[in-house]
């Protein structure tokens, strides 16, 4: 089996050498990491391509693992190579119209797309972290992938689906963290941290700990959760709903993010 992993950032980049080393054939290709000098290391036995297309051309899957701002950009791309029966996994966060878009674009060349959410941090699981599918070719990729150990779970054969269902639960998950973080930081201002604290905890089982990784993982992933907001942001005002909340969780994360 030959991969193509177009983006070799975080999750790109641990996909690739999961991917090696259950003995796939891996070639991946990022703008950003062209030449010897890569930011994230490697498998020596993943091949770099000199672009999109070339990274595609006869591939039997395409994974793309860029930003959602590209996911339509990267798949006009590679659609001159695209062949009947390759399956074209867009694994972005993004909005289902998207996801949507994206399959439509590669439809003309027979080439059949998926719908990959990723629903979980992908350090330190890698290519074991839970993955939900839906679209065309949802069933042929849970069966080239299920042998090799992956945890995969088919929705539905539409396009989108798998996207919808992993940013209604963003709404949950990110705005919590969001909530948490403020309460915390004012808590700090007035010198009753222990205080708030213990009142989060009546809503989370008393778990001091899951505070931190909520603090922290807002902190350290920012960038990329505030990309995930957006996709929230884009849904929801597509379905007349007004994002009054996933608007303010966004907002907090823009905050956050490292200007450096």
């Amino acid at each position: 089996m030959q991969i193509a992993i177009l983006g070799l950032g975080e999750a790109g980049s641990h996909f690739a050498n999961d991917l090696v080393d259950l003995g796939v054939t891996v070639t991946g290709y990022d703008p950003a990491w062209t030449g010897p000098a890569l930011k994230r290391a490697l498998h020596p036995s993943v091949r770099q391509a000199a672009s999109n297309a070339e990274a595609a051309q006869g591939a039997d899957i395409i994974f793309s693992v860029n930003l959602s701002a590209v996911a339509e950009t990267v798949a006009a791309e590679v659609l001159p190579v695209l062949k009947p029966g390759q399956l074209y996994a867009e694994m972005n966060t993004a909005s289902p119209g998207t996801k949507q878009a994206v399959a439509a674009l590669i439809e003309p060349s027979g080439a059949l797309a998926v719908d990959v959410a990723i629903m979980a941090p992908v350090p330190p699981k890698g290519i074991l972290t839970p993955l939900l599918i839906s679209g065309p070719g949802a069933a042929l990729f849970a069966e080239k992938f299920c042998p090799l150990g992956l945890i995969i779970s088919v929705v539905t054969g539409t396009m989108g689906d798998a996207a919808t269902r992993k940013l209604l639960r963003s709404i949950v998950y990110k705005g919590l963290a969001a909530v948490i973080g403020e309460a915390i930081t004012a808590g700090r201002s007035f010198g009753l941290e222990p205080y708030i604290r213990e009142q989060i905890g009546t809503l989370i089982g008393g778990n001091d700990a899951l505070i931190d990784r909520f603090l922290e993982g807002s902190k350290t992933h920012a960038l990329r959760r505030s990309h995930e907001l957006e996709a929230v942001v884009a849904m929801l005002t597509a379905q007349d709903v007004d994002p009054i909340m996933s608007a303010a969780t966004l907002t907090s994360l823009q905050n956050l993010i490292d200007p450096s």
